[in-house]
């Protein structure tokens, strides 16, 4: 089941760039858009068997491309067990951010009184998504998305075990597997270069690496693996950050 093979890694990346264009202006190339992700300084993550870039990155809530620039690793993002991965650019890697501009606040005076810790406030979802979501699974919503907070990076949809869990939208699978702790069974769909959908605590994983889906195919049956009930863990990415599916969900 952990197995990988070059070949289908290749398959996914070949589809990624056959799908693709570049667009170049008078003035000289368009420059991409800015990535998000937040580097960990001095943290690394050692790759055991059954690992792929894109699970480590996913983990992480780092976005794919940065994870193998500062790592030095070209697709289509082969590495091995017992490599290390740094979570942050070293010499010769980079990680695109999007500047402050926003000068730092003044220090307040202390005024002995302890102060109780400020919400997170909620992200705000990108503008607009390219991608014409649908509704992986039928069911309730049982928990919803909470800015900031590690397990609840996306909705929970209850359902009944071997209900069919369906693509959410276009794209090729880049993960297949049981190795993100408290995922479960998890399937992970690359959409764009900027945008991923996971689906996990499936019963059964019906599409392997590499593979090529379509929006409403089954992929996979609602299960409990990783969790105390029979739902589907939902989450979309954008450059490897979680935001709330119900942004981007159509209307019930």
């Amino acid at each position: 089941m952990f197995a990988r093979t070059m070949a289908v890694a290749s398959l996914g990346v070949a589809l990624v760039a056959c799908g693709s264009s570049k667009v170049v202006s008078r003035s000289g190339s368009a420059s991409p858009p800015p990535r998000v992700s937040t580097p960990k300084p001095g943290a690394s993550a050692i790759v055991q068997k059954g690992d792929t870039l894109y699970g480590i990155a996913f983990r992480n809530g780092i976005d794919v491309r940065d994870l193998a620039s500062w790592n030095r690793i070209g697709p289509p993002y082969t590495i091995y067990p017992g490599q290390r991965l740094y979570l942050y650019p070293k010499s010769g890697g980079s990680v695109a951010t999007t500047p402050s501009t926003s000068k730092p606040a003044a220090p307040r005076p202390s005024t002995g009184v302890p102060t109780a810790p400020r919400p997170v406030p909620p992200a705000p979802p990108p503008a607009s998504s390219p991608i014409k979501w649908t509704w992986p699974a039928s069911g309730n919503i049982l928990a919803g998305f909470v800015n900031g907070e590690p397990t609840k990076q996306g909705i929970d949809i209850a359902g009944s075990g071997g209900d069919p869990v369906r693509a959410a939208g276009d794209g090729v699978v880049v993960y297949s597997g049981a190795g993100l702790v408290g995922y479960g069974e998890l399937i992970i769909v690359k959409h764009n270069d900027a945008w991923l959908s996971a689906y996990g605590h499936n019963r059964a994983r019906l599409v392997n690496e590499g593979q090529i889906v379509k929006s409403g195919q089954q992929i996979a049956e609602l299960g409990r693996t990783g969790a105390a009930r029979e739902m589907l863990h939902f989450e979309i990415r954008y450059n490897g950050k979680p935001v709330d599916p119900q942004a981007y969900l159509p209307k019930r």
